[in-house]
């Protein structure tokens, strides 16, 4: 039986590559019979910060667009979540999804897929502490992908992830395979 995970992507920059990466995420996990991937794209949800008048972990929401991400989040078995690099860091709209629930995280593994010019390493260090408190188990594996300008197109979309991207294939499947692990096991990753 396959598990429900969601590729997250974690950037809603008007100008940015994450929903490429997570569609060449989807694609590379394609026919893998442990996972059933879905696209989340953080750019389609309405959620506005520090809205809510109660904390997260009780669960307790007043807004519909916080009942339906909750609504969401709970339904996935795991997570994969791609995110940029900005400034050494993650984004704000990621960090925001994040902190709008609680529960429904809990005890989930999920994999840090993370890109920029110098890979975005210190970024997943950043979430993997974040996902660390949410009682979410990241892999080991975390891929890192790098990416330079000549990547790009003039209106900064990119060329041919699947092209460009080939050589990280390999990791991806390996921290798909760490999770899938998890998810056979009920145990985080």
């Amino acid at each position: 039986m396959r598990s429900k995970i969601y590729v997250i992507v974690g950037s809603i920059r008007a100008n940015r590559i994450g929903r490429q990466i997570a569609e060449w995420v989807l694609s590379s996990i394609a026919g893998l019979d442990t996972v059933e991937g879905e696209l989340v794209d953080l750019n389609d949800w309405h959620l506005p910060l520090s809205d809510e008048p109660n904390i997260p972990a009780r669960g307790i929401y007043l807004h519909e667009h916080t009942q339906a991400w909750s609504r969401k989040i709970a339904a996935a078995a795991g997570y994969i979540f791609v995110t940029p690099q900005y400034n050494w860091g993650y984004p704000a709209s990621l960090k925001n999804a994040l902190d709008h629930l609680y529960k429904e995280w809990n005890g989930k593994p999920a994999v840090i897929v993370s890109y920029g010019h110098h890979g975005g390493v210190r970024c997943a260090a950043q979430l993997r502490q974040v996902l660390d408190r949410l009682q979410i188990e990241a892999t080991s594996t975390a891929p890192a992908i790098t990416f330079d300008n000549e990547m790009l197109t003039e209106t900064g979309a990119l060329r041919d992830p699947a092209e460009q991207f080939a050589r990280y294939v390999p990791i991806l499947r390996e921290a798909v395979a760490e999770l899938a692990t998890a998810l056979a096991e009920g145990q985080p990753a």
